[in-house]
């Protein structure tokens, strides 16, 4: 897991999939964290993806490294973790969304990542698979 990590966090945006209906929807996404050994993501109770992942927690993250030229798919299922602590970390993790959000507010959402398999994939190697 600290591979994926580590690899959505040098690439800096990452692009999540969700399913709307029967419409997939896109949206570039930048908060990532490492807590409590489960991978974390950071949205908006109030926002549009949060509304989808509660009636579907299924979706796929992709992201491309353009120093290495590889790139990585994970598909996994995200659980809403509404802890203050899980909250407080990606805070503290990615300081900039406290302008926007507080642990003890109602709209910040921090989800885990859960059943994920993730697959890192280049021209010139083959394919490494991860499994948390």
């Amino acid at each position: 897991m600290k591979r994926v990590y580590d690899f959505l966090d040098k690439c800096g945006t990452y692009y999540l999939a969700t399913e709307d209906g029967d419409q997939p929807r896109v949206r570039p996404f930048g908060t990532i964290d490492m807590y409590n050994g489960k991978l974390y993501i950071q949205t908006g109770k109030s926002k549009a993806v949060s509304k989808q992942l509660s009636v579907n927690p299924k979706v796929e993250i992709s992201a491309f490294d353009n120093s290495t030229g590889s790139w990585i798919r994970i598909a996994a299922a995200l659980v809403n973790d509404d802890s203050v602590d899980a909250k407080r970390h990606m805070l503290e993790k990615c300081p900039d969304l406290k302008a926007s959000y507080s642990e003890d507010d109602d709209n910040t959402q921090v989800l885990y990542l859960t059943n994920a398999v993730a697959t890192i994939s280049s021209f010139f190697s083959e394919p490494e698979v991860i499994r948390f």
